[in-house]
């Protein structure tokens, strides 16, 4: 479902996407080509900041933002999720924050205020705070990351990781087409 927020301002799909009818998109919101959004997915860019603006969040082509994400953002601060990205099952990721391409953010986990490089893989239930990420950086399941947290103890994305990130974009590819064909026999 698409609303408008308190400000006025409607989401913009792309004719290439598909969201699922039982979706919440709301407010300065931008999907582009090829975006899977799945059920009970909620992505809502409805507060402004002190001066009364709001920055968009942003999903770029080929992502797929899957069952049960939120997406949202503090004060009208921006969220970037970049291309070929995957946001698994009940995540959260709330702004300010950038998930850059080829990114995969695991089952039920939280991003805050950070930048998380280009193809990094952060796997099931972690938390990431505060602290920026660089590229192809690999986050073990159940990691929590602070400000405070030493990047040295993790290592890079193991070359299984990132075929699986792939095979995900790549699946979820095919089901953006597969749901735009049936949504058009209906």
């Amino acid at each position: 479902m698409l609303r408008k927020n308190p400000t006025g301002h409607m989401p913009v799909v792309s004719e290439t996407a598909f969201v699922n009818p039982t979706a919440i998109i709301c407010g300065k919101v931008v999907i582009e080509d090829n975006v899977f959004i799945g059920p009970y997915a909620v992505i809502r860019a409805d507060e402004v900041n002190d001066e009364g603006d709001m920055e968009p969040i942003i999903i770029k082509r080929d992502t797929n933002i899957q069952d049960g994400v939120v997406i949202h953002s503090k004060a009208g601060a921006a969220v970037t999720i970049g291309e070929r990205s995957s946001i698994a099952h009940r995540s959260i990721i709330h702004g300010p924050c950038e998930v850059q391409d080829d990114a995969f953010i695991g089952f039920n986990s939280v991003v805050f205020d950070t930048v998380i490089g280009k193809g990094c893989v952060i796997r099931h239930n972690c938390v990431v705070d505060g602290l920026d990420l660089p590229d192809n950086f690999h986050v073990p399941p159940m990691t929590s990351i602070g400000a405070d947290f030493d990047l040295n103890s993790i290592s890079k994305v193991p070359p299984k990781y990132s075929a699986f990130s792939e095979s995900v974009v790549s699946a979820n590819h095919t089901l953006v087409q597969g749901y735009r064909r049936i949504a058009n026999e209906l």
